[in-house]
């Protein structure tokens, strides 16, 4: 048995047992070319596992969501774009529930067996008499091929569609992992305004699969950023149906290991596709932190340095401006002595000792002036370290987020 994982075609349908599909309901009025509501199906009961943003103020779906993944069994998810029904009130909540009950109705199971999610502009309230007679017409329209169509129908100002699958051998067979993401703008840790539908046929149970979420997220969509912001609608949801008939996976064995690693790839994947998809961004930048006393330390001056404006605009100037991120070590209010601390750029010292190095600044600008590349930060106080995956601030991300 190979423990090597394979990226294959097919995104939310390469796993065994799910339909997929999207269609246009009419929210997205202007732009009645793209759908704006999808749908998940897996035609065998699931066991589902999920996260959510921590934002204090959530989205009515979230809040809906996260009651339904109580349920021990998940047939469906259904979301829609165009409209985030977040602070909307009640009524929200009851338009929630009500997309939850007609996907409910359509495939003949119960309301707390659909989970339920939505993106788009925040304070305005669903229309939910289209979502329901859409939903009924969608329900029936789901194929084994749509997975395209479902990354496609939760863009909002995605300009690429996010999709992935890998199969992994285990000892007992293989299995398949596929998902879709959306998220270009409001991007922050914990988690970013994105969604992230995943599914697989492995045979796990609820409890195993939301472990192996939990930390797959925390590796992945916990450690991106545009510009700060976090957003009220964040979920990453998991489904797994069991239709690969592999031997249950279990905590501490080598399989599930195998499982864990392919399921990071798969986050980590769609969370760098979101961050070079970032609104208005030109740059990818990768931001390590390591020397720190402890990985608290190493997340918050890795997260100071990656949210940074002053930083993040000096990247799209193309200057290598190293003394905006010794500001933003300072203030991160980690512990640090600024003698110790060394900056490279792409691999080339830029910094030592708190001090500029004897690097030509024109060598250092020449990293900049890539469209991907890494900043590192040596602390040099203890052994911890942290990355973040992060973008610079353009003139056209001001453009693009001026309103309406």
């Amino acid at each position: 048995m190979s423990s090597v994982f394979s990226e294959i075609p097919g995104g939310l349908n390469a796993p065994v047992g799910f339909l997929t599909g999207s269609i246009y309901c009419g929210i997205k009025a202007t732009n009645p070319d793209r759908p704006d509501l999808a749908m998940i199906v897996s035609e065998f009961p699931a066991v589902a596992a999920g996260t959510f943003t921590t934002n204090r103020v959530k989205a009515a779906p979230v809040r809906v969501s996260k009651v339904h993944l109580r349920s021990a069994e998940v047939v469906a998810i259904v979301a829609n774009a165009g409209n985030a029904n977040a602070c909307t009130g009640v009524p929200g909540i009851e338009g929630a529930k009500r997309m939850t009950q007609a996907a409910a109705k359509a495939l003949g199971v119960k309301g707390r067996q659909i989970l339920v999610c939505s993106t788009g502009r925040i304070g305005v309230q669903l229309p939910i008499e289209k979502l329901e007679h859409s939903i009924q017409e969608l329900s029936s329209k789901v194929i084994s091929t749509g997975s395209n169509a479902v990354a496609e129908a939760i863009m909002t100002s995605d300009t690429v569609k996010k999709e992935i699958a890998v199969e992994v051998p285990l000892s007992s067979g293989s299995i398949r992992i596929g998902a879709v993401a959306k998220g270009a703008g409001m991007i922050d840790p914990n988690m970013a305004t994105m969604l992230c539908f995943i599914t697989t046929d492995a045979c796990i149970e609820k409890a195993e699969l939301q472990q192996a979420l939990a930390v797959s997220v925390e590796h992945s969509f916990n450690r991106i950023t545009v510009d700060g912001d976090m957003s009220t609608n964040d979920t990453v949801l998991m489904l797994a149906n069991a239709q690969a008939k592999n031997a249950p996976l279990r905590l501490g064995t080598s399989d599930f290991e195998h499982f864990q690693r392919a399921l990071d790839h798969v986050t980590l994947s769609l969370a760098k596709m979101i961050v070079e998809d970032g609104e208005g961004v030109t740059k990818f930048v990768e931001v390590h932190v390591n020397g720190a006393t402890s990985f608290t330390d190493a997340r918050r001056a890795a997260e100071a340095i990656a949210k940074s404006c002053l930083v993040k605009c000096a990247w799209f100037g193309g200057d290598p401006n190293w003394g905006r991120i010794m500001d933003a070590i300072g203030y991160s209010g980690i512990k640090m002595r600024e003698e110790l601390v060394d900056i490279y750029y792409g691999g080339t010292l830029a910094v030592k000792g708190g001090v500029a190095s004897s690097t030509p600044v024109e060598q250092l600008q020449r990293v900049v002036a890539q469209d991907r590349f890494c900043v590192t930060v040596d602390l040099h106080l203890g052994k911890a370290e942290y990355t973040v995956f992060t973008t610079d601030l353009s003139t056209d991300y001001v453009t693009l987020n001026m309103g309406e």
